[in-house]
């Protein structure tokens, strides 16, 4: 070590993640002195009570219900609190100071993010938040200086532990929807407000982070097309699986050239059909994935833990040896980048292929007036599979596979089959990704 002076450390929170980050900087002291070329000193422990029960054994003298002033003076501030406006007043506050800021608060990078990262670059201090996605899986470092000088074109990644668990067990052991949920609450896997899961919200604010590192454009929460999994029922599942496909909730991040030839920025979050040999099908149970297309490097997948104290704890730890590092070598933290100032695209602009399920009538002549109608809408059939329903008479069902095509003209096509006086109902829409 070079006698650099002690840094100092100020926690804001000690949930199941910043127990374990206390923990670890009061255990690991010396090795992660060795690394950075300075102590470690946490300073204390903000909370909102001081008596409530603590996953961890940790000094009581650590503890304060003044976060103000604790991040008075702070070389480091971690932010594991959670919330919006209360946090984000804080890390605005430590960063007007000249103290880096370490944190895993995903709602508040997905609202905030351009600001935090704006004024944090006037002073020449380190915003970092690799734990806001993906827990221990580090993708916001890669993506934001490993392949800065690449040409991302997609990403696109399981990063919703919860959802993934529930479409998981449903594919694999053939759970209810209501069954797997039930399963998965039971294991602590949902939110206590479980729509932010199971409706996509969670995993949008995912999305609106990687696009915007990924493609160095602010692309606002509000601009990512959002669908859940509430939808998703058991036969689509087997229609999937006899198929070839699964069905994975994904957050996808691509580049995009629209119909009026304008270069932009597509994010969307949806259950989505997959080939089971992509590698993104065999994520199981709660894990997380991300999988990158990239120019140069080509595809790579970043795979682990997406949830978890002491998992999330160790991206933590990773973003904060950065920070005490470029206090001890010198020089301003690395900055944001978005200034490639892309447009965001509509969902209607992106290209895709569509698994569509009919009930229609079962009479001579269907199967041409369905055909009729995608082609009146540039839509052709990859593939159509006809089975008796069951259980009810005089009707039909049929699987489309259509070729790849502007969502506008797909769902334009699903419209016009709903309105078709030959169709019953139109049981599911499922689109496909993960093709070449």
């Amino acid at each position: 070590m070079n006698g650099y002076r002690d840094l100092r450390v100020a926690l804001l929170g000690c949930g199941s993640v910043g127990a374990q980050v206390a923990r670890l900087l009061l255990e690991q002291g010396d090795e992660l002195a060795a690394r950075v070329g300075a102590r470690l000193h946490l300073t204390g422990i903000a909370v909102r009570d001081l008596d409530a029960p603590r996953d961890v054994d940790l000094p009581r003298e650590l503890f304060t219900t003044d976060a103000e002033q604790l991040v008075l003076g702070a070389d480091i501030v971690v932010e594991l609190m959670g919330g919006i406006e209360t946090a984000r007043e804080l890390i605005l506050r430590a960063l007007e100071s000249g103290a880096d800021v370490v944190t895993a608060n995903k709602a508040l990078i997905a609202e905030h993010g351009p600001e935090l990262a704006d004024a944090a670059e006037q002073v020449g201090a380190q915003l970092s938040y690799e734990a806001a996605v993906a827990g221990a899986i580090p993708i916001i470092r890669p993506l934001r200086e490993s392949l800065a000088g690449d040409h991302i074109t997609r990403v696109l990644g399981i990063v919703n532990g919860s959802t993934n668990y529930i479409l998981d067990r449903m594919d694999r052991f053939g759970d209810s929807a209501e069954d797997a949920m039930r399963v998965a609450s039971e294991l602590g896997y949902l939110e206590a407000d479980p729509t932010l899961d199971v409706e996509g919200y969670d995993a949008a604010q995912k999305a609106t982070i990687l696009a915007s590192i990924a493609f160095h454009t602010v692309v606002p929460v509000d601009a990512v097309y959002r669908e859940g999994i509430s939808g998703v029922t058991s036969a689509q599942i087997e229609a999937a699986r006899h198929a070839g496909y699964v069905i994975k909730l994904l957050a996808i991040a691509e580049r995009l050239t629209a119909a009026d030839g304008t270069t932009g920025v597509s994010a969307r979050v949806y259950p989505a059909l997959i080939s089971r040999d992509h590698p993104l099908a065999a994520v199981h149970g709660g894990k997380n994935a991300v999988f990158v297309e990239a120019e140069a490097a080509g595809e790579l997948m970043f795979y682990g833990a997406g949830a978890g104290g002491v998992e999330t704890a160790s991206a933590v730890l990773g973003d904060l040896v950065s920070a005490a590092r470029r206090h001890v070598i010198g020089g301003p933290g690395i900055p944001g980048s978005s200034h490639a100032d892309l447009c965001v695209l509509p969902i209607g602009e992106v290209s895709t292929s569509y698994q569509i399920m009919l009930e229609v009538r079962d009479l001579p002549g269907v199967l041409a007036e369905i055909a009729g109608l995608l082609a009146e809408h540039g839509v052709s059939a990859a593939s159509v599979e006809q089975t008796v329903a069951d259980g009810a008479e005089g009707t039909a069902t049929l699987v489309i596979g259509t070729h790849i095509s502007r969502e506008a003209d797909l769902a334009a096509t699903v419209d016009a089959l709903r309105g078709s006086a030959v169709v019953t109902a139109v049981t599911s829409v499922l689109r496909l990704e993960g093709g070449a």
